[in-house]
């Protein structure tokens, strides 16, 4: 599929669980408002809100032998989006996310990500080698990709999620990347970590800080902060930040001015949070740009 994005790592099948307020840490029976299935994870999210943006997009994954693999291929069974699924002895990876009506959650991962020693390859070679960029998801099996990548030269986009600062796992795609995204969750100084990502030559750095907003910081020096987008009423927050991250790249493939792409990764954000899905119903570009005027 040439001129696409190519995105390694994330899919699952999540168990989304909705209550009134997150448990406390004692015995008890809880009534959720509202319990259901979804496809789940970074990589899946960031596919089909792409796709729907109106961006080809291969996407390489890890599927189990089971029903669970079928209900994934099926919810990514899209206009746009090429799967390819290595299919391992390990299960398909399973969440059960426990949401508070705030956007709070815990998530347990029921089956932890599969681990393969060996991988094929050759397709997601093929693949880079005919696309516009690598968005590398931080899964372990997906390091090898980083090396495809780096010899096809073509950029690296990562999403380090809740990362601490600390946590030596997410270093090598640091390292990798020349542009990185992640939340503010767990990294109170932020904006110092952005500073020496960019001091070591990165060429943005986003960082989310869910309904407070964005923070990015270009290769010249320049911050632009966003705030969030008002929601009349969350639905789900599953996968707001990679709608964010998929808004915002399609800004940037446009050519918009970095601004411009926040306020876009800002509006697909708020319109995922809006539904039950990782990527809004009927999502499309002028369903963005119309947010965008309508003022979110």
């Amino acid at each position: 599929m040439k001129n696409s994005i190519v995105i390694i790592g994330g899919a699952s099948l999540d168990t989304i669980v909705q209550l009134d307020a997150l448990p406390t840490p004692t015995p008890q029976t809880l009534w959720p408002r509202h319990s259901y299935k979804a496809v789940g994870s970074t990589g899946a999210g960031k596919t089909l809100n792409l796709a729907a943006l109106g961006h080809p997009v291969v996407l390489h994954t890890l599927l189990g032998k089971d029903t669970e693999a079928d209900r994934v291929r099926h919810a990514l069974a899209k206009p746009g989006i090429e799967l390819l699924a290595e299919i391992t002895d390990t299960p398909t990876e399973q969440h059960v996310n426990l949401m508070d009506p705030h956007g709070g959650r815990i998530t347990l991962f029921v089956q932890p990500p599969a681990d393969p020693a060996v991988v094929d390859w050759v397709p997601v070679a093929a693949a880079i080698s005919d696309c516009t960029l690598v968005v590398i998801n931080i899964l372990g099996y997906t390091k090898p990709a980083m090396t495809l990548a780096k010899n096809a030269n073509k950029p690296i986009w990562t999403d380090l999620h809740d990362y601490d600062g600390r946590n030596p796992h997410h270093q090598p795609f640091i390292e990798s990347a020349s542009v990185i995204f992640l939340s503010s969750d767990n990294l109170p100084d932020y904006r110092g970590f952005m500073e020496r990502m960019i001091g070591d030559g990165k060429e943005l750095v986003v960082c989310t800080h869910g309904s407070d907003g964005a923070t990015l910081l270009s290769r010249d020096g320049q911050w632009v902060e966003q705030p969030a987008f008002q929601v009349r009423q969350v639905q789900d927050t599953n996968g707001a930040g990679d709608a964010f991250f998929s808004g915002f790249l399609c800004g940037y493939l446009r050519g918009e001015n970095l601004q411009t792409c926040l306020r876009l990764g800002a509006a697909c954000g708020a319109l995922c949070v809006s539904s039950r899905s990782l990527a809004a119903e009927n999502l499309s570009l002028q369903q963005l740009h119309d947010h965008l005027r309508d003022g979110g």
